[in-house]
């Protein structure tokens, strides 16, 4: 999953106690690497970049989902995080273009895809290809940090809750951080957990004692994640590798049991009140900043659950909040605005029921900042079929044609398909390149 406290003033002296014998930069590397050090001073942690002051202002860019590096720069913009290395050298050439710094991510084998770390030859394998990695790009000078793996705690039960994963992945995970801290002494390393659970957590650092920093993904819980990494007693800096709006298992559901989406103005404004509680105004000094998940655009649920872009390329109210944040100033040209959505008059969460083959509308309530001109598109699309876990691919599901009787000003009447799951989503452009909008599920039925 799938994403700052990158406002905090934090600066110190002090390195991590797992740190103390590294830090000392090569001599007579070809591509000069940047020295990353995560120090302490006055209980405040932050990262240091050839010895200045790294206030994280990042995002996650995952290639395929979309990778627009100038409008991130635009934006202000200066780190991405990253799952895998499938793109790392277009990703680097445009972090030294545009002067980001990148906190590398490797992907791992997980439990929750079938990974088996009780079988050795494979661990081996992996073990070996991370070395790779790590020989391949230590030496970039964008390098921020490595992030090894991706919520690897995610396991889950027959009935959905979630289960401890097999201890020895984080034997792994010791064995390959030792690696990078002798291999490559300028940059510090992490771990992704999905949320902050403290069993996790412990039996991690049992066995990963030597991590730079951990890191936690959060959503709805954001807002809360000062607060639950103080009662995991955990000593160490810890960054917010994903955070975004909340997160589909964190929403309410209709009767038939279909995730109900945040229109874009709500989802925005959820977004912005999350990091100021949980980043922006963190207390702790342990908090190394987060990344907003995601910039670019996914299928998960919906098209436009976490993607900060539509397909298209339009951008939404919520890159507008996160440059006002790292500028200081809103952009020159802001998105419409999208406050609520009805169905047949109803909610989402009001469980919208329609009948086959009779009239019904739907209504948007949109406004535009800048004044400008709003042009709405409207699609009825079937509900996903098999529902992705722990962030993986997703199909799309099929759009499907319906006849329409008006398509005006925020207004779309139209004959109800046959019986079936659905979804009506709306699309609401300046035609300037930005975009806000929402979706309410819904079953025909007789």
């Amino acid at each position: 999953m799938r994403k700052h406290g990158i406002f905090l003033v934090l600066i110190g002296t002090f390195f991590l106690s797992c740190t103390t014998t590294r830090g000392q930069k090569k001599e007579g590397n070809d591509n000069n690497p940047s020295l990353v050090q995560v120090k302490e001073v006055e209980g405040q942690y932050n990262f240091f970049v050839n010895e200045e002051k790294f206030e994280v202002k990042g995002v996650g860019i995952n290639y395929a989902d979309g990778h627009d590096f100038e409008a991130l720069h635009k934006a202000g913009g200066n780190a991405f995080r990253t799952w895998t290395v499938k793109n790392a050298e277009q990703e680097l050439a445009a972090a030294e273009k545009y002067g980001f710094m990148v906190a590398m991510g490797i992907s791992i084998g997980k439990e929750l895809y079938g990974f088996d770390y009780n079988d050795r030859r494979a661990v081996a394998e992996q073990f070996k290809k991370v070395k790779a990695i790590i020989k391949r790009y230590k030496n970039h000078p964008n390098v921020l940090c490595w992030v090894v793996g991706n919520e690897l705690n995610l396991l889950f039960n027959e009935n959905g809750t979630l289960r401890p994963v097999n201890p020895k992945v984080y034997d792994a995970m010791a064995d390959i951080i030792d690696f990078i801290h002798k291999e490559d002494p300028n940059h510090p390393v992490t771990i992704t957990f999905a949320g902050v659970i403290k069993e996790h957590l412990k039996v991690a650092l049992e066995r990963c004692p030597q991590i730079d920093m951990v890191s936690v993904q959060v959503y709805g819980d954001l807002e809360n994640v000062e607060e639950r990494m103080k009662n995991t007693g955990i000593k160490k800096p810890y960054m917010i590798t994903e955070f975004g709006p909340m997160g589909f298992w964190e929403m309410p559901k209709t009767e038939w049991n279909r995730e109900i989406e945040e229109v874009s103005g709500p989802k925005a404004d959820g977004i912005l009140e999350r990091m100021q509680k949980g980043l922006i105004n963190n207390k702790s000094g342990k908090c190394l900043g987060g990344f907003a998940f995601e910039w670019g655009q996914k299928q998960e649920r919906t098209p436009t659950w976490y993607g900060m872009f539509h397909k298209d390329g339009s951008q939404t109210e919520t890159i507008d909040n996160l440059t006002k944040l790292w500028t200081g100033k809103y952009p020159e040209n802001q998105a419409p605005r999208v406050d609520s959505l009805l169905l047949d008059g109803k909610k989402a969460v009001d469980n919208v029921y329609l009948k086959p083959n009779q009239k019904y509308t739907a209504e948007v309530f949109a406004s535009e900042p800048d004044n400008d001109t709003l042009v709405y598109k409207w699609i009825v699309s079937k509900e996903v079929i098999k529902r992705s876990q722990g962030g993986e691919k997703e199909l799309e599901p099929p759009v499907i044609n319906i006849e329409v009787l008006l398509d005006k000003e925020g207004k779309f009447t139209f004959l109800a398909p046959k019986e079936g799951e659905y979804r009506i989503l709306v699309y609401v452009y300046d035609n300037k390149g930005k975009a806000g909008g929402g979706n309410v599920p819904f079953m025909v039925k007789r």
